[in-house]
């Protein structure tokens, strides 16, 4: 196993994951629109939900680019990390929505697993990542997510517990 890989990648989901929060921080409501553009579905609940929006979205994608080289991997896969991630984002948000969940609130797996998995499942090829470091990449996302989340919300970085 490539523990140094695993280390870089895990590194690039937490700036992946972090970029809307610090966006949203940073910038208040300036290009805060819901990605779902408020779209309800026939079951009564939003597409997406209102705090997925295009701002975290382009937030995630230009910083883990950025970041990447500082970590030893390439803009493009920084890039493909952070979008992949992003999409794990929307589709347990629109999982959750139809679970009847509301929007940023906290369901254990469902929140980490898609946000790791799919990434890692995306770059396997570019970044050489074999079965051990997908595995490895998904389980310590969501143990580092579960034990630094609520650290987060306790400094009032996060709106939520995880």
């Amino acid at each position: 196993m490539n523990v140094k890989l695993v280390s870089q990648f895990v590194l690039l989901l937490f700036a992946a994951n972090g970029a809307p929060l610090v966006a949203k921080i940073a910038l208040g409501d300036f290009l805060a629109r819901p990605i779902d553009g408020g779209l309800t579905l026939p079951d009564d609940q939003a597409l997406l939900g209102s705090s997925k929006t295009i701002r975290g979205v382009v937030a995630s994608v230009l910083f883990t680019a950025a970041l990447a080289p500082l970590v030893g991997i390439s803009v493009a896969a920084g890039a493909l990390i952070a979008a992949t991630a992003m999409a794990g984002d929307l589709v347990s948000s629109f999982i959750k929505r139809r679970m009847r969940l509301r929007s940023s609130s906290a369901a254990l797996g469902l929140d980490q697993i898609p946000e790791s998995l799919l990434p890692a499942l995306a770059s396997q090829h570019v970044l050489g990542l074999g079965l051990v470091e997908i595995v490895f990449i998904t389980m310590s996302f969501l143990i580092c997510e579960l034990v630094l989340s609520p650290l987060f919300f306790m400094a009032g970085i996060r709106d939520r517990r995880s």
